[in-house]
């Protein structure tokens, strides 16, 4: 099912309910992984063959997206 903010362009904009909102939020957040995981960790170019192969890599990128992010809020 889709879930799309409303624009409203000019006029009043008519705000999503509580639990749409919530899944937006979480939705947005993923994307934004998503996103980053395809420029910055390898996701978009994946050079091997075989789906065991292409897991791993994903894997790899997963792993270096999260050591970033843990780094980022200041984890040892």
């Amino acid at each position: 099912m889709p879930l799309i903010d409303s624009n409203p362009r000019g006029q009043e904009k008519i705000p999503l309910d509580p639990a749409k909102a919530e899944r937006y939020k979480s939705r947005s957040s993923v994307e934004r992984v998503n996103s980053l995981l395809k420029e910055c960790f390898g996701g978009r170019h994946v050079r091997v063959r075989g789906p065991e192969k292409v897991f791993a890599h994903l894997m790899f990128g997963i792993v270096a997206l999260t050591a970033t992010q843990l780094l980022r809020l200041g984890m040892p």
